[in-house]
């Protein structure tokens, strides 16, 4: 940088501020979203295992642990297990039989995965945006083209 582009060294701190700012903060949001929707789908694949697993068994009863908060669980004694609620989302809990469940998970699971997509995908337009304003940062700066460094894919 010139000592005499006082210009330049504004725009070149404008879109510094921009990147930390604005790209890197809007990173994070999208992929702490993409983290959440994993998280439920791995919890409804546990679900579907764990109904998998009582349709095995063929027993109606069950016992087990239930977390109530802050990893305090109790043992519970389920009578008939052959109806189950399923958190549906918004607060809401539908009872499901074992197929109806299961039907349930898969279009759920399938939803989610779709969002993750599209979650990956703006995370990918995020990032090239951010490595266009370094370019950018790079062109207006005088610096040489650094090599790339090539990564062996096999």
């Amino acid at each position: 940088m010139t000592p005499g582009a006082p210009g330049i060294n504004e725009k070149v701190l404008q879109y510094d501020t921009f990147i930390n700012e604005v790209l890197k903060r809007d990173l994070e949001k999208v992929l702490e979203q993409r983290d959440a929707v994993y998280e439920k789908i791995a919890q409804y694949l546990q679900l579907k295992n764990t109904i998998k697993s009582i349709q095995e068994t063929g027993s109606k009863e069950l016992k087990t642990d239930v977390d109530l908060g802050c990893n305090f669980f109790v043992q519970a004694h389920v009578p008939d297990a052959s109806k189950i609620y399923v958190a549906v989302g918004f607060g809401f809990f539908v009872e499901f039989t074992h197929a109806e469940a299961l039907k349930f998970i898969e279009k759920k699971t399938n939803q989610l995965t779709e969002y993750t997509e599209i979650l990956t995908k703006d995370a990918a337009k995020i990032k090239a945006n951010i490595r266009m304003v370094l370019e950018g940062l790079r062109e207006l700066q005088g610096l040489k083209d650094l090599p790339e460094a090539r990564r062996e894919v096999f």
